[in-house]
């Protein structure tokens, strides 16, 4: 079995979106060490639209060139340690702005790309697309939706397959969810369907379909887990608080549910998910599947996420292919 490690590389877009240094270089660097020391590529979806305003930004404010030239000398790291850069648009950047002294960030009505017109959202995939390419010298391949909302697949469908992105990396089977801002329902895909074509709908396969997709691996997390990660919290926060010093977007009544019913969600390496990925991994390998992808967030990774990721890929390296997108045989 191949095991795809990837993580979106961004801020937060509650009311405080964190600092560059916490949020993105402080535990990226220390991700970057642990893939240097088992020598395993990561692959880092990249929030462009941020880049994108600090370049807007920067010539204005010393601090946000700061950021702009850190997270630069980062990039050539993760180059250089053979890891990968992929797409991750969250188009809420086009009407959020930068007031002097915080991001003031903008979610209402334009969270998602299906929120733009149909010339609007493909216009501003062409420009994230470009400017990720020019930034980085190198083309993406793989596409991820910003808050798994890439439905409908439809409307981003042509311009994706004109620029030569072939992949995608954003379904977790099983996974719904509705608000304000969100938006995604994966229900209709198996687990265990992994990767398949698809072109109009990504959650239907079509064995001629242009796109491939590599779904996030997905687990019914009982309520008990989400009990134990919310007194664990509470018990040691030096080990399971967030490196990254922002706040969420809220999700109406999802804390209620989570403790109250079992819930399908993402694989990943975060907080204290990342204590399950050995039980999870070796389950996939058993039902066959072909490729495990993990989802994680360096502004989410703790001091108890990065321990027990390390210990995941010690203890599992020998039994399977640790690769990336580009890297991958499907």
């Amino acid at each position: 079995m191949q095991v795809i490690l990837t993580f979106d590389y961004e801020l937060f877009f509650g009311t405080y979106t964190g600092s560059v240094q916490k949020c993105m270089i402080e535990p990226t660097d220390r991700l970057l060490a642990i893939a240097r020391k088992f020598d395993i590529p990561l692959v880092f979806f990249v929030d462009i639209g941020f880049l994108i305003k600090l370049q807007e930004y920067k010539q204005h404010f010393p601090e946000l060139e700061e950021d702009y030239n850190s997270i630069r000398n980062q990039f050539a790291e993760i180059a250089a340690s053979n890891s990968e850069v992929q797409l991750h648009i969250h188009p809420h950047w086009e009407k959020s702005h930068y007031d002097g002294e915080k991001w003031v960030v903008v979610t209402d009505g334009c969270y998602k790309l299906s929120d733009f017109p149909d010339e609007e959202a493909e216009a501003i995939v062409r420009k994230y697309y470009q400017y990720l390419t020019n930034f980085t010298g190198k083309k993406p391949t793989t596409y991820r939706g910003g808050g798994w909302c890439i439905q409908p697949f439809s409307q981003i469908e042509k311009v994706l397959q004109e620029l030569g992105i072939e992949k995608d990396s954003t379904v977790f089977p099983g996974g719904k969810f509705e608000s304000e801002h969100y938006q995604f329902d994966f229900t209709a895909v198996s687990r265990f369907e992994n990767p398949y074509r698809f072109q109009s709908d990504v959650t239907k396969a079509e064995p001629n379909g242009y796109f491939l997709e590599i779904p996030i691996a997905s687990w019914e997390f009982s309520p008990l887990f989400y009990w134990r990660l919310y007194v664990l919290g509470r018990l040691n926060p030096s080990a399971h608080k967030m490196i990254g010093d922002g706040s969420f977007l809220a999700q109406p009544g999802r804390k209620k549910s989570v403790l109250l019913h079992k819930t399908w969600n993402h694989v990943s390496s975060d907080g204290y998910y990342a204590s399950q990925l050995t039980k999870q991994a070796n389950y996939y390998s058993d039902k066959k599947v072909k490729t495990f992808v993990v989802i994680g967030h360096p502004k989410g990774m703790t001091h108890y996420s990065l321990k027990q990721l390390e210990k995941f890929i010690s203890r599992t390296k020998s039994l399977y292919e640790f690769v990336n997108f580009d890297s991958c045989s499907l």
